[in-house]
């Protein structure tokens, strides 16, 4: 069995070829069982097992959650995650994958498929909402996917916005970069929006979206906090990454629910559904999108998979 640390899955993964993989794999038979979370104390530290298998593999993700460590006087991440990895056919262990940055690869991956389904063909212009580690990979996932003119990027912290922004415009000299001033004035005129962020309150407001807007939603798993408010909900077309997962801690969906102004039948579909049905799903070019994604064990899987296929791992 291979141990595979997170510099060798940035080492050999790319765009947009996870993002095709990811593609054929939602599209065809997969198992996929709830994922368990357990609460380890009366704080917040927690422990969960995603399981997931197709007919080449089977994979369990496992994690730690400690956000006590950030306080720690010697600092240790608060996530710790790996990736367990087996042969389907004989249940042999072939790898155990750093998780975290594969974790960092498929939301990145997972964004940019569902926009090449929901968003706008001509999209040119997306607003980054973040500044964390997902930051980079979701840029650079989505301009794999569309031919972006103009990148927009809101954080809390405006220094770390332009450092991103620096070294984006270095890797893209083309495109137009800059730092988010006036995040309402943002909303109205981004043809995508991307949210990753740790806000326990709505950023996003579906007064503000433009027409034609498509909206990713990944920074939030808790049912009582949420990314957008209840207007955004209201006006677009719903799309998530996995339904039980959603309903169990997405609350961008519970909370307008829990108020009696969303549905669980108003999800239009879930990522395997848009991955079969493998074309634009939009209405009209006017229709806002949105598609909330908590992850799945399905994309873990998958993209451990890509790296152990690679012939550096040969």
């Amino acid at each position: 069995m291979q141990f595979i640390s997170a510099q060798q899955v940035d080492q050999v993964l790319d765009f947009p070829k996870l993002i095709n993989v990811l593609q054929r794999g939602f599209a065809a038979d997969f198992q996929m069982p709830p994922r368990q979370l357990y609460s380890l104390d009366a704080g917040s530290s927690a422990f969960a097992l995603l399981p997931a298998w197709t007919d080449n593999s089977i994979a369990v993700k496992a994690f730690c959650y400690f956000p006590e460590n950030s306080a720690a006087t010697t600092p240790v991440p608060i996530l710790h995650s790996n990736i367990l990895l087996y042969r389907r056919s004989n249940g042999q262990p072939l790898a155990m994958v750093e998780g975290s940055s594969v974790t960092c690869w498929r939301t990145a991956a997972v964004s940019a498929l569902a926009a090449r389904y929901l968003a706008r063909p001509d999209s040119q212009h997306l607003l980054l909402l973040g500044t964390g580690a997902l930051a980079l990979p979701l840029l650079r996932a989505h301009l794999s996917e569309h031919k972006l003119r103009q990148v927009t990027i809101w954080g809390r912290n405006p220094a770390k916005a332009q450092q991103l922004c620096d070294r984006l415009q270095q890797l893209y000299p083309a495109l137009v970069v800059a730092v988010c001033q006036d995040l309402t004035t943002s909303c109205t005129e981004a043809d995508i929006i991307v949210a990753a962020t740790g806000a326990a309150s709505p950023l996003l407001y579906g007064a503000d979206i433009k027409p034609g807007c498509f909206v990713s939603l990944l920074g939030n798993h808790s049912p009582k906090q949420r990314e957008c408010d209840t207007g955004l909900i209201r006006r677009a077309a719903v799309y998530v990454d996995d339904r039980q997962n959603v309903l169990n801690e997405a609350g961008e969906l519970l909370i307008p629910m829990h108020e009696g102004h969303f549905r669980a039948e108003h999800i239009l579909s879930d990522l395997a559904g848009l991955c079969r049905h493998n074309r634009n799903a939009r209405d009209n070019p006017a229709q806002i999108t949105l598609f909330k994604s908590v992850g799945t064990a399905l994309a873990d899987l998958l993209c451990a998979e890509l790296v152990l296929q690679q012939p550096y791992f040969g």
